[in-house]
């Protein structure tokens, strides 16, 4: 599971940076993201101290972040911040006594992560409480739901082969807990991110002499 969406994810921002025009490459990488959301719905249920993961995801975070500025978007946060606002809001979900109490901080972190300058945006957030609080058929069809939204609004069309991972996971169960018993050192899963965004970064500046500059600006303006 873990080497699947590094890979994956490492396609997609190879292609991203150094083949723009070809789609194919963006259309593997769509597989990472709902691996990465399932990941953190499981490390959020499965974790010995919350704050902990809260802290550990904030430093992978922080670490990624001017990778990511000189890599691939120089006026954004990375997907990390993303899945660090999703996890505070499935903390802050566990916390009350009914889940539908939760609406109106779903719909505040919702506002908040569209006008934030995020990776992925306020997708990530309901792609994650996708995974977080259905199943099965359910869970397809509510990532689907999603896809589609996101296909007649913001015309995310790449975005819909984000839908075979989650297939995976819900209707082949035993499957994928097979993949995940197939783990990596705990160090190489959290510092990939990080690190092959720093490598490419140094890549696109060396080797192809293209440097940016970070929109300082964009990341504080709401």
């Amino acid at each position: 599971m873990q080497i699947i969406a590094m890979l994956t994810m490492l396609i997609d921002h190879i292609g991203y940076i150094f083949f723009p025009g070809e789609l194919a490459w963006r259309v593997v990488g769509r597989i990472a993201f709902p691996i990465y959301c399932y990941a953190l719905v499981q490390g959020h249920i499965h974790t010995s101290s919350r704050p902990r993961y809260l802290r550990r995801l904030l430093v992978i975070a922080l670490l990624a972040q001017i990778p990511y500025n000189l890599a691939l978007d120089p006026g954004g946060w990375n997907v990390v911040f993303t899945l660090l606002l999703s996890a505070a809001v499935l903390t802050l979900l566990d916390k009350l006594p009914k889940l539908w109490y939760g609406i109106p901080v779903i719909i505040l972190a919702v506002l908040l992560m569209d006008i934030l300058p995020l990776d992925y945006n306020a997708y990530g957030l309901l792609l994650v409480l996708i995974f977080r609080y259905t199943r099965s058929y359910w869970l397809v069809l509510a990532h689907f739901a999603l896809n589609l939204f996101y296909l007649f609004y913001y015309n995310w069309l790449v975005q819909m082969a984000s839908i075979v991972p989650t297939i995976l996971i819900a209707l082949t169960p035993g499957f994928w807990i097979l993949l995940e018993r197939k783990r990596l050192p705990r160090w190489v899963w959290w510092s990939f991110y990080p690190g092959h965004l720093a490598v490419l970064a140094l890549v696109k500046i060396l080797f192809f002499q293209d440097w940016v500059s970070i929109e300082w600006r964009s990341l504080f303006t709401l």
